[in-house]
């Protein structure tokens, strides 16, 4: 029987005020299986000291081309990954960028073309806005093998933020904007899972474990697929390289013979990368790989730190350090040391590394 007027109008108002938990409660069985065609489990190094052997996938090419998050689950000759039709292939890593946490792998000899998302595509969308309707899409826990499907989870985007994360005590890598998502979906193996619309658009990959440095708490988020897209691009046709860190020498108001690691995000913890032969440091015993943690008792959280905190000695000055050394690599014992450097001045060329 065709509508009449009134309840025609009656219709439209209540579409209008049905509440958003309403459309939520809309099933997405078609949306989960159309988004697992297009992502990939994988497998590889990890299984010891609470590290994964497996983790998530995205597939963003038709000849099996792969966005993940860059992880130990790589470091591996034997890397595997299962599809969503049971069939199982090897794979190599064809890039890494370690800024954004990134990696792109390539499916060897792939039988055939796969679904895939189309990052070029998704990238010129807009972005997605607190309050909006998300699904999570990851092989957390090692839900699923060969033709099983991936988990899915149901949130909302609670904040696009800038991410301020660390795991133990390192830093993360990535220090850009993400999408905040109130479904607790960063957990073990879902790093590299796809973040997307009620219709199944891609909106981000997944992150790693990290807890926020703000509050100390565990975070849920996702890189938006914006901030990747060039290196996805340029990574399949063979032309991305990783972007350079330069080195870091430690210098101040007085010579120690410090070099550091690259200080490539905002907070880079102060760990030393090498020390200059016949330097303070190397006099006072300092290592590569040791952590400055404390000087004359102050806390140093970061490069820039030490290097403003380095900067008001001067030459004869002899400062007090506390370092964090790994004294055993297999169990990964760490020990408190402390050393006492005697400053020097400054010399008019650092001296070359052997």
């Amino acid at each position: 029987m065709p509508l009449t007027g009134f309840s025609r109008f009656s219709v439209f108002w209540l579409a209008l005020l049905t509440p958003s938990w309403v459309w939520a409660q809309q099933p997405f069985s078609g949306v989960t299986e159309s988004v697992n065609k297009r992502m990939v489990k994988l497998f590889g190094s990890g299984g010891y000291a609470r590290l994964a052997n497996y983790g998530t996938g995205i597939l963003v090419s038709p000849e099996g081309h792969i966005l993940t998050v860059a992880s130990h689950l790589l470091d591996t000759p034997e890397l595997r990954v299962h599809l969503y039709d049971g069939r199982r292939y090897d794979a190599r890593v064809l890039v890494v960028e370690p800024q954004l946490d990134a990696a792109l792998l390539k499916i060897n000899n792939l039988e055939g073309e796969v679904p895939y998302f189309d990052v070029a595509k998704a990238a010129q969308a807009p972005l997605a806005q607190p309050g909006d309707w998300v699904l999570a899409f990851s092989n957390q826990f090692r839900i699923a093998t060969r033709d099983e499907p991936m988990s899915v989870q149901r949130g909302v985007i609670a904040a696009y933020s800038k991410l301020h994360g660390r795991r133990g005590i390192f830093e993360a890598p990535y220090t850009g904007e993400v999408y905040v998502v109130d479904a607790i979906t960063n957990n073990p193996g879902a790093a590299g899972g796809a973040l997307t619309t009620r219709k199944g658009e891609l909106l981000g990959v997944l992150g790693k474990e990290l807890r926020n440095t703000l509050s100390d708490t565990w975070m849920n988020y996702a890189v938006p697929i914006q901030a990747l897209a060039t290196f996805v691009e340029e990574g399949m046709a063979g032309r991305y390289k990783p972007k350079e860190k330069p080195k870091v020498v430690a210098e101040g108001g007085a010579y120690h013979g410090i070099i550091l690691v690259p200080d490539v995000v905002e907070r880079t913890p102060p760990f030393i990368e090498d020390v200059i032969p016949g330097s303070p440091a190397a006099k006072a015993g300092l290592k590569p790989d040791d952590l400055i943690v404390y000087i004359d008792g102050e806390r140093v959280g970061s490069i820039k730190t030490f290097q403003n905190m380095m900067a008001t000695f001067k030459p004869g000055t002899t400062v007090q350090m506390e370092v964090q050394r790994v004294i055993d690599r297999q169990t990964k014992t760490e020990k408190l040391i402390t050393v006492k450097l005697e400053l020097a001045e400054p010399v008019a060329k650092t001296p070359p590394r052997k």
